[in-house]
């Protein structure tokens, strides 16, 4: 059968395309090849994830580039890919699929002054929606399970388990800067608070923290009961110590970030007649083991090592310090951030003392 360029990529080829993006601009690139007057295309999937209701692409004709438009699951319902198409020219769309969840392809004509899209045009995106109806559908699920494996489990981890790294025991040791923090006298405080109340207040502490975190680069690895275990590894292509000093700037960063939006929402909660949250966090960098750990049928991606035991011991100092944040020598090493010393501290379970820092405000 001789098929236009762009339905004999969308029955060959199609279905291998890496992601969203590739497969827009390359149906939309084949399309104009085809003789299409097109000005922009669009295109929506549904996402299963706690914040993210639907993702969108839009593609420009003129300039080849692909954005992406997020629609947030609380906010008011807005179709970004039509309302953008429109302010092309005429819009031609289509459902693939029965589902008010399947995927929507939209396109956008450069017919200037016409209401909608010539008859013979829209014959022919009509066939494009059928022959992509498979290489969408095995997208859309694709992109479905990397949503829900980086919710769960972060966006390194699930790189690798979308890469097959499954088998137990698997893993690499990589540097980093890790930061470990929990509330203080969170038992006290659940004994008294309803279970609703409760949990609205641990999504209010990790929102400050692990939005910090990802703001500035790391990854929440886990959240274990009020407490959160984070990374931020070491990358880049410069010379080693500058991407250690990068990793350790980086965390700095995000625990002050963290700090400013704790006290923001201490403040809130007075309003609100209730008691601020009193927390405490520790920063350490070193090398740590990242992998596959669990038993044969329960396996989790996790971090091990003396550098993980070291900062959890060392934010358990916070309390008794009296301070929110507390910083290791071996952070305060890799950093030009202004730092206050505490001298140096014996840690349970740790050989050698440890030369204990915190920020000049914490």
């Amino acid at each position: 059968m001789d098929l236009p360029s762009s339905l004999a990529w969308l029955v060959d080829e199609a279905a291998a395309s890496p992601g969203p993006e590739p497969f827009l601009a390359e149906l939309g690139r084949r399309l104009l090849s085809d003789g299409l007057p097109l000005a922009g295309g669009a295109l929506t999937l549904a996402v299963p994830h706690p914040i993210i209701a639907r993702r969108t692409w839009l593609w420009r004709a003129e300039t080849g580039a692909v954005i992406e438009a997020l629609a947030f699951a609380a906010a008011p319902p807005v179709d970004a890919g039509r309302d953008w198409l429109a302010g092309l020219g005429p819009v031609w769309e289509e459902r693939i699929g029965p589902s008010q969840d399947a995927p929507m392809l939209g396109w956008a004509s450069i017919a200037a002054g016409a209401g909608s899209f010539a008859p013979d045009d829209a014959a022919r995106l009509r066939d494009v929606a059928r022959f992509a109806a498979a290489p969408l559908a095995a997208l859309a699920t694709r992109e479905a399970r990397a949503a829900l494996l980086e919710a769960y489990l972060g966006r390194r981890s699930a790189a690798r388990v979308q890469a097959g790294a499954l088998a137990r025991g698997t893993g690499e040791t990589i540097r980093a800067a890790l930061l470990c923090a929990d509330l203080r006298d969170f038992t006290a405080l659940s004994e008294v608070t309803e279970p609703h109340a409760m949990i609205a207040t641990l999504d209010a502490w990790f929102d400050r923290v692990a939005g910090a975190v990802h703001a500035f680069g790391g990854e929440v690895l886990k959240f274990i009961g009020d407490g959160v275990l984070a990374i931020f590894p070491v990358t880049g292509a410069s010379g080693q110590m500058q991407e250690d000093s990068n990793a350790c700037d980086a965390a700095l960063r995000a625990v002050a970030a963290s700090c400013a939006g704790m006290a923001h929402l201490d403040q809130v909660r007075r309003a609100q007649g209730l008691v601020p949250l009193p927390f405490g966090a520790a920063l350490h960098f070193g090398e740590i083991l990242w992998g596959n750990i669990g038993a044969a049928d329960r396996l989790d991606f996790t971090a091990i090592g003396p550098a993980v035991n070291l900062v959890s011991r060392l934010e358990g100092l916070c309390k008794p310090l009296g301070r929110s944040v507390l910083i290791s020598g071996a952070v305060a090493a890799n950093t030009t951030t202004m730092l206050i010393p505490l001298g140096e501290h014996s840690l349970r379970g740790i050989a050698d003392p440890c030369a204990v820092f915190t920020l000049p405000d914490a």
